[in-house]
């Protein structure tokens, strides 16, 4: 039994001895890839850079030293979304102080490359934490948060530009709607003064004046009208009035030739008067 204890303790040892081998040999290859991608970088060969950074990354995938060198070549490529993904592996991944503020100061420079002001202050605070006396950090902290008041600033006069515009454009409206409603109502008076016109025309047909006179107007018409059909003397003719005239004076001479013609019965008989003069 103790031989066995003893023959388990040894493979054990054995086992973690040629892990931690493994791992070492894994460390100095991935740090074999980041000085190759280095010495690539200054070359400003990035292409080749990037390939030997990702190849540490692949031997080791927590290599602070190779995620954070390619995100630097990300960076002076003009990638920053693929920097800044990278630079945030590698804060997250940095065993160090001094990895962590690296990666966040390079962070910061990403965001503000980005005009995104106000997350880069928080990251230069992040790397401050973490080293307190880098005057580089701190001296961008300073540009960022100027930087984040200039767009404040900017956002709030917009807003109260937009503002105003929605205020005029409600203002607008209001006039227009006042309008459109003088419009209605003045159409509704209106309406309302030619039915009160109408209402008192019908009234005062009711009492008869308006109405005679159209009737009397109407009557003359009719009047006028039958006096042009009745038939017009034609030259050399009596009208029916002078031929009634006529008669009228012919009948008139007789009467007085009869009663002539009476007096002359009666001139020899006196008639006595009751007074004598």
């Amino acid at each position: 039994m103790k031989h066995i204890s003893i023959f388990i303790l040894t493979l054990f040892t054995a086992f973690s001895f040629a892990q931690e081998k493994e791992q070492l040999m894994a460390l100095k290859k991935a740090n074999n890839y980041v000085y190759e991608g280095n010495t690539l970088a200054n070359e400003d060969d990035f292409v080749s850079a990037e390939m030997a950074y990702r190849k540490a990354i692949s031997e080791q995938p927590t290599s602070v030293a190779g995620i954070y060198n390619l995100g630097n070549s990300y960076y002076k490529k003009g990638n920053y979304e693929e920097a800044l993904f990278r630079h945030q592996q590698a804060a997250e991944n940095a065993a160090s102080k001094a990895e962590k503020h690296k990666a966040f100061h390079n962070i910061g420079n990403i965001l503000m490359q980005n005009k995104k002001c106000k997350e880069a202050v928080e990251a230069y605070k992040s790397a401050l934490r973490n080293n307190p006396a880098d005057d580089e950090t701190r001296y961008n902290l300073g540009l960022a948060k100027e930087c984040a008041e200039q767009q404040k600033d900017q956002q709030d006069e917009n807003k109260d530009d937009e503002n105003k515009d929605n205020k005029d454009e409600n203002k607008d409206e209001q006039n227009q709607d006042k309008k459109d409603n003088e419009g209605d109502n003045k159409e509704d008076n209106k309406d309302e003064g030619d039915k009160d016109k109408k209402e008192g025309d019908d009234k005062k047909d009711d009492e008869g004046k308006p109405k005679d006179e159209k009737e009397d107007k109407g009557k003359g018409d009719d009047d006028k009208k039958k006096e042009q059909q009745k038939p017009k003397p034609q030259p050399g003719q009596l009208s029916p009035q002078q031929i009634k005239s006529l008669l009228e004076a012919m009948n008139n001479q007789e009467k007085k030739v009869q009663e002539k013609m009476n007096a002359e019965k009666q001139k020899g008989i006196k008639i006595k008067t009751e007074k004598d003069w």
